[in-house]
């Protein structure tokens, strides 16, 4: 599901299980229905974008601990009758292994190629989605009348086997940081600082006192970038070169408003195995309990599997297992 040609389907099922093998705790699926538009101006093949639902339910019979994941789900492609659907199969398939991410979506230009015309406000479409998710997960004879989504009388079995099925609402937005309070059971923004990380989380925890929501469980999770080497120089210069980078770039417009240039390296894991223990350690504090979506500065796939078993033996081993490496 990265945004450039890169994995067949059955590397993209076997990153899932080596990831599995090397003690990550879960797969997170992007969501994309057409080729971004920078995409189509750097290369001549498209990129291949597998359904993120389809793609972990499969990853569900071939794993067995892994948590399955959307990171993120766009809800102004769907409709809550169908998600409420294919969530609560896909948590029940997997033994209430699912986590709903969901977002307005970052790229306005793929809504335009479904709904041509149609004038949507994504964040209140996204806000009246999830007011009726959970009338469907909720409810027996579930109803809602807002200003785009509409439905009545919807008996909606079976229900997600997770009580409640964990919804984090993704985005480094003020509108996506109201929903994690209000809405969602967690906050999926990407690239933030520590710093503004324990910030926005201060304010999603003051709006859930408010709004008598603190005695949920709450998921605080963050996408993030990874570029090890042995030299932070070459860790840098790697994270540069990389596609990932050119694809942050790409959000300067919208997710990633304000955040580009040398801070993106202060906003991701970009450094030595040392370096980045100490920076995982800086979000823990923030109050950081999810290392979620970690893209890694690779272009292959050989790269990213190579990544991905240095970040296993160099950082995760000694986090977890301190003097095992």
């Amino acid at each position: 599901m990265y945004p450039v040609p890169f994995a067949d389907v059955d590397q993209a099922v076997e990153m899932a299980l080596l990831a599995e093998q090397l003690g990550f705790d879960g797969v997170w699926g992007n969501d994309h229905v057409s080729t971004q538009r920078y995409v189509r101006g750097e290369f001549g093949a498209p990129p291949r974008f597998y359904d993120p639902v389809t793609y972990l339910a499969y990853v569900a019979a071939t794993t067995t601990r892994l948590r399955l994941a959307t990171c993120v789900l766009v809800l102004p492609f769907r409709h809550p009758v169908l998600v409420a659907k294919q969530a609560a199969t896909l948590d029940l398939i997997s033994g209430g292994r699912f986590v709903l991410g969901v977002g307005v979506g970052a790229y306005r230009e793929e809504f335009e190629a479904m709904y041509p015309g149609r004038d949507v406000h994504r964040g209140r479409y996204t806000d009246e989605f999830l007011q009726g998710l959970a009338q469907l997960f909720g409810q027996r004879q579930a109803s809602y009348a807002g200003e785009y989504i509409e439905f009545a009388d919807v008996e909606s079995f079976p229900k997600p086997a997770q009580d409640p099925l964990p919804i984090l609402s993704g985005g480094n937005s003020a509108g996506s940081r109201r929903r994690a309070a209000t809405h969602a059971d967690g906050w999926l923004p990407a690239c933030l600082t520590p710093a503004e990380y324990a910030e926005g989380l201060a304010e999603i925890r003051d709006r859930r006192a408010a709004a008598d929501r603190d005695d949920r469980p709450f998921e605080a999770a963050i996408q993030l970038v990874v570029s090890l080497a042995d030299r932070h120089a070459d860790a840098v210069a790697g994270f540069r070169s990389s596609q990932v980078h050119t694809h942050l770039a790409s959000l300067g417009a919208s997710t990633m408003r304000g955040r580009l240039g040398d801070s993106l390296e202060l906003r991701n894991l970009i450094g030595t195995p040392d370096e980045v223990a100490a920076r995982i350690r800086d979000y823990q504090n923030a109050g950081v309990t999810s290392f979620a979506g970690l893209l890694f500065a690779a272009n292959t796939v050989e790269e990213t599997t190579e990544a991905m078993q240095r970040f296993s033996e160099q950082v995760i081993l000694p986090l977890t297992r301190p003097g095992a490496a």
